[in-house]
């Protein structure tokens, strides 16, 4: 296909390091349960099988863009969606969250795993549908979940608070771990090429969980594979970005697996974060950092948080540690956030430039 050539999206210039003409802006978990069109859109249609709905992704997708003018939409979608594609038994249980039929524990387990081995058609035209309403200023971000966090959910079985069959699996069976992240590392590629091929503009690689581990572990057992899927994509011409929550230890560590993005969540200031960032891998754009609880406080408090956060990404790039920012959440936005305030909030960082 053709990609878009977008001269005037500011998210698109401030990821090149360009100076855009607004601070731009979008929030993870933007598309869902915080408007009220979502969920009615979604009555009685699972969270999975709307994601392979190409008309209600699409539809999905742009809520958010019409209702908040955010400078992106992000490709509605859940990180197991590729397992889902590939024919891993899963569902995403309301309140829960990823439930796969069957842990994989064994060896045999890893070596029985379907890998995703075709683009998948509904996303795609889906991706088509969405640009398809996309003006030149907006942009359309696609995102794929890290191999350690799909990997966790298959090891634990679904969601956990302490990841501790993960971490076992990891130091007592390393062969066992690097075999199941072999396995993974495929179809996420293919994925994240099947929304490529589509037309996104930009990716995000989410790695939700990898915040619970030491530096030490993150370097052996998952920064290996992070860098050969940002490199699989190396020169296709699009933005990279890479996130995770509870990771101000590790941002030095994940900067180094090749994104131009690094996305930064609430818990560290961004100057901070773009000093970790210089001394591992040379600056970088930041995302974020928003605490999502404080859409909840009211405009003034908004305000003031929201100058905040632009004085500290203008001062990491003022010393050099930063080539540029784009304003987010430091994590998603959470599920009864009142939609007004998601759209102050988008007008605020706006006009406060």
């Amino acid at each position: 296909m053709t990609r878009r050539t977008l001269s005037d999206a500011p998210l698109l210039d401030a990821a090149a390091g360009r100076t855009p003409d607004r601070t731009p802006v979008w929030f993870m978990r933007q598309a869902g349960r915080s408007l009220p069109e979502y969920r009615k859109v979604r009555e009685g249609i699972s969270m999975l099988d709307s994601c392979f709905m190409p008309e209600l992704l699409a539809e999905i997708t742009m809520q958010p863009v019409r209702r908040h003018d955010v400078d992106a939409a992000i490709l509605f979608s859940d990180i197991v969606v590729p397992l889902k594609a590939a024919g891993v038994g899963v569902e995403i249980v309301p309140g829960r969250g990823p439930v796969m039929d069957r842990a994989i524990r064994t060896r045999a387990d890893i070596d029985a795993l379907p890998i995703l081995d075709h683009e998948v058609d509904e996303v795609a035209e889906g991706i088509r549908l969405i640009l398809g309403e996309l003006t030149d200023r907006q942009a359309l971000i696609g995102f794929v979940g890290a191999p350690f966090t799909l990997a966790s959910y298959l090891v634990e079985g679904g969601p956990s608070k302490n990841h501790q069959t993960t971490k076992a699996m990891m130091h007592a069976e390393p062969e066992t771990w690097h075999a199941l992240m072999e396995r993974l590392v495929p179809t996420i590629i293919t994925f994240l090429r099947t929304q490529i091929d589509a037309g996104i503009d930009a990716m995000q690689l989410f790695d939700s969980w990898a915040g619970f581990l030491t530096e030490a572990d993150y370097r052996e057992f998952v920064l290996p594979y992070s860098i050969r899927i940002l490199q699989e994509i190396n020169g296709v011409g699009i933005p990279r970005i890479h996130f995770g929550v509870g990771t101000g230890e590790l941002l030095g560590a994940m900067s180094e697996a090749g994104s131009e993005v690094m996305g930064v969540d609430w818990r560290v200031p961004l100057d901070r974060a773009a000093e970790r960032i210089h001394a591992a891998s040379g600056p970088k754009v930041l995302q974020g950092n928003l605490d999502p609880a404080m859409l909840f406080a009211g405009r003034d408090a908004v305000t003031r948080e929201v100058a905040r956060i632009k004085a500290e990404a203008a001062r990491a790039i003022d010393n050099g540690d930063a080539t540029g920012h784009i304003f987010n959440l430091g994590h998603g936005v959470l599920p009864d956030t009142p939609a007004e305030a998601i759209t102050e909030a988008v007008a605020i960082i706006h006009g406060e430039d």
